[in-house]
């Protein structure tokens, strides 16, 4: 066949790419689409669903699979009267508590290849509560041609290693690539995530017990985040005072100016898949104090880019913080280091190039 890009059918069933809500998980879906459009692919919005089941409610899955179908038929129909349907679906986020209950059917009925981003399996979520979101999701990788993972740790659970493919998380690193001039200013320390309860909550509590134990230098903190954990949050650091700044959330375009007035980037990183803000941080020249956690160290290179230290420990945390503020020049090479690494191995291009591998294998594979 000659070279032509696929008309791609996306859909992301945690958070469609367009919601209001910013999260790293929205960063991602955006991501992933811009990549496909660089490597010539085009690419529309297949669905809004959402099938996000945070509690375990068996009938809520239940629902979604009956919405699924719906939806499903409703796409089908609008294609066939079109005449234009998708060469492929391509299904961003899978996993037991937002399976994707539209893609599988589609594919199927359209005879397109089926590709998904971004999956995990929990074996121990068999028979419990998100038993169903759990079976269809193995049933989606079962029919998947390719899965992608972005996350080593994630690409260890896979049902079907031949399936799967790696791709370095990204960004479109020309976007963080701000002037940094020396600053004879306290050194500013900077972490952006949501604040809700479970990992994120536990994360920011752990990063202020760590910078207790450092009060005695001279920094100060940049928080950018917000969300119905933020009071939790602001109690967790009110020993700090006013060294510490509550931003809220700021818009992905005024992020970059705002990462290059900052000297560190630190955040502890609890059962961090990987971590969008430490990347975006390294490609605006920080370097990362983070814990070790799942596949944040595909992100973070430990003494290259940044220090990584065990999860949960607010001790060797604060250790690593205060090696890197006591030696203001290896934070700086440490820092030039992560953004030369960002350009060289996460940006849009080389993701772009990847996926456009995978997709033209699958291609020169019908």
């Amino acid at each position: 066949m000659s070279r032509r890009g696929f008309d791609i059918a996306f859909y992301a069933p945690m958070k469609p790419p367009d919601h209001p809500m910013p999260s790293g998980d929205r960063r991602i879906a955006r991501m992933l689409i811009a990549a496909l459009e660089t490597a010539g692919h085009r690419v529309s919005l297949a669905s809004r669903l959402r099938s996000w089941d945070g509690a375990g409610d068996p009938e809520v899955q239940r629902g979604f699979d009956a919405a699924g179908a719906a939806e499903a038929a409703r796409l089908r129909a609008a294609w066939r009267d079109s005449g234009a349907q998708p060469d492929l679906w391509f299904t961003y986020h899978l996993y037991y508590k937002a399976a994707d209950w539209i893609g599988p059917r589609v594919a199927a009925a359209l005879n397109i290849p089926y590709v998904v981003a971004e999956a995990s399996v929990a074996y121990k979520r068999a028979g419990g509560p998100w038993d169903r979101g759990h079976r269809q999701t193995l049933a989606a990788l079962d029919q998947a041609a390719r899965v992608i993972t972005l996350n080593p740790k994630d690409a260890e659970r896979l049902p079907d290693p031949e399936k799967t493919r790696m791709l370095a998380p990204f960004l479109d690193a020309a976007r963080f690539a701000q002037p940094r001039e020396a600053r004879n200013a306290p050194p500013v320390l900077v972490a952006t995530a949501m604040m809700r309860p479970g990992d994120k909550l536990a994360s920011y509590r752990l990063l202020a017990e760590a910078l207790l134990q450092v009060a005695d230098l001279d920094w100060s903190l940049l928080i950018l985040g917000d969300g119905p954990a933020r009071g939790a949050v602001e109690t967790a650091f009110a020993a700090l005072g006013g060294r510490v700044e509550f931003r809220g959330t700021v818009g992905e375009a005024a992020l970059p100016e705002i990462l290059a007035g900052c000297d560190l980037c630190v955040w502890p990183a609890i059962n961090e898949a990987y971590g969008m803000a430490l990347l975006e941080a390294e490609a605006a020249g920080l370097p990362v104090v983070a814990g070790r956690s799942l596949g944040v160290p595909a992100v973070v290179a430990e003494g290259e880019t940044g220090l990584l230290v065990p999860p949960g420990d607010a001790a060797a945390f604060a250790q690593a913080v205060r090696a890197l503020l006591s030696d203001p020049e290896r934070c700086r090479r440490l820092g030039r280091a992560a953004a030369r690494k960002v350009r060289r191995d996460h940006d849009l291009a080389a993701a772009a190039r990847t996926l456009d591998s995978i997709l033209q294998d699958l291609k020169g594979a019908s």
